[in-house]
């Protein structure tokens, strides 16, 4: 499974990103795809998710601020950032979590984007 991020780049607080990324080369049915985040010093944290049934699950940052779409025809996820803060600024993975075996999951995960907002 390979994931491509984009999207990332620098905004100034308030500012808004969209972020995608393309899920190929699997063989397997996906069940979550989603966003985590790493801000510098800290844990990767969840930013938002969304499973194959379409139910969306956000991260206490994201709430209010970030959208997160599916969009299965395009095996891909998008991640509508609004109101952006300083705060935001980190790297941004996607992930897939795909089913590879009966009642196995197995999670992967894309490089990361850059996102840098600045105050």
């Amino acid at each position: 499974v390979q994931l491509q991020a984009s999207g990332g780049g620098s905004v100034q607080a308030g500012g808004s990103l969209r972020l995608s990324c393309v899920v190929s080369d699997t063989m397997f049915v996906i069940n979550t795809l989603g966003w985590h985040r790493q801000v510098s010093g800290d844990d990767r944290e969840m930013v938002a998710s969304v499973d194959a049934y379409g139910v969306q699950k956000y991260g206490a940052a994201a709430k209010g601020r970030f959208t997160v779409s599916r969009h299965d025809d395009e095996n891909a996820i998008y991640l509508q950032m609004d109101n952006l803060n300083p705060d935001d600024t980190g790297v941004y993975y996607c992930g897939a979590e795909a089913l590879v075996a009966r009642g196995v999951f197995q999670t992967y995960w894309g490089r990361g984007t850059q996102v840098t907002v600045s105050s």
